[in-house]
């Protein structure tokens, strides 16, 4: 049984918390939040107790800290963790600065501590499964990955502010699904964004509709398109082109049912937010990390250098839409 205690009890640590009070392997023992009320009501819901951070990473009772505090924060919670001598799950990203992930990956290293970063769309059984068969052969030599993400609707203007702009809080997911699936670093990236759905986004410095190249040093491609409005649900996609063939993964729709009439054939709504889409792949991923904390395993995937390579290819993204040029990654 692996102890947890939750540092964070907004949308994304309620998701987590959630997911370790059902999971048979794991017991949520103490939730940390800076809004006591927060805490208080997401411990009471799964018959945790409330505590502070540094209680938590003191506590005999917590083999491992979920971190699901907000963005600034990260690093240095990571670290703290990482002294104390507990295994870590953090959010996504470790951190908006690369040379504070590089200082932060050293401590844990220092440590010899478990880490594992919340690239949660690794575990969602298409994507997964999409990725195995690529392994296996299934396509020979991958030529062209790509991928399409759009939100239903845009956040408002003042989170931009605050979350390192798209490249860094909404794509990051598929920079780092773009190199799961290629297998190799890109070392080019070309960038172009607008803000084409709110133009309240754009006043505050950043976009909502963008689109990116990489490639790679053999010369593989990916192209990855993202928008922060989907009139018609939470839109994940992924198609991969090799030499032999191609291998795709399309929306999920809130049932599989469809009607088929003289008109055409109507199909319902795909899933509307993350929540819904990424639901059981939440529950893997917490599962992958209980097994590597289980067995010792110190570095499980996706790990700190996965958080620090897409952490590198959204700063490239950020600097090449601002100049218009290619970023080359070194």
């Amino acid at each position: 049984m692996i102890r947890f205690g939750v540092i964070g009890a907004g949308r994304i640590g309620k998701v987590h918390s959630a997911t370790i009070a059902a999971n048979p392997k794991a017991k949520l023992v103490y939730i940390a939040d800076a809004m006591p009320k927060a805490a208080e009501e997401l411990a009471g819901k799964h018959g945790a107790k409330v505590a502070s951070i540094d209680e938590i990473m003191q506590a005999k009772d917590v083999d491992a800290v979920l971190v699901g505090s907000p963005t600034g924060f990260h690093a240095e919670q990571i670290q703290a963790a990482s002294k104390a001598g507990k295994a870590i799950m953090c959010e996504k990203p470790v951190s908006l600065s690369v040379q504070q992930i590089h200082d932060t990956l050293k401590v844990v290293e220092k440590n010899k501590s478990t880490l594992m970063i919340g690239f949660n769309r690794r575990f969602d059984p298409n994507f997964a499964e999409l990725e195995s068969r690529i392994r296996k052969g299934a396509i020979g030599a991958v030529e062209l990955v790509t991928v399409i993400s759009r939100d239903p609707a845009p956040p408002p203007a003042e989170y931009v502010k605050g979350s390192g702009g798209l490249f860094r809080d909404m794509m990051i997911h598929d920079f780092d699904m773009a190199r799961f699936l290629m297998g190799e670093e890109f070392v080019v990236v070309h960038a172009l964004g607008s803000a084409l759905v709110d133009k309240a986004i754009g006043q505050a410095g950043d976009v909502d509709t963008a689109a990116v190249q990489m490639q790679t040093a053999s010369g593989r491609i990916a192209v990855i398109t993202n928008s922060r409005r989907a009139t018609y649900g939470y839109d994940q996609r992924i198609e991969v082109h090799g030499a032999q063939g191609m291998l795709s993964a399309r929306n999920v729709h809130t049932t599989t049912v469809e009607f088929h009439g003289a008109d055409g054939t109507l199909s319902d709504p795909i899933q509307n937010f993350f929540l819904e889409r990424y639901s059981e792949a939440y529950a893997n991923e917490l599962n992958s990390f209980i097994v590597a904390v289980e067995t010792g395993n110190r570095d499980p995937r996706p790990n700190g250098f996965d958080g620090l390579q897409a952490q590198r290819l959204a700063d490239a993204a950020t600097t090449s839409w601002q100049t218009g040029k290619p970023e080359v990654v070194l």
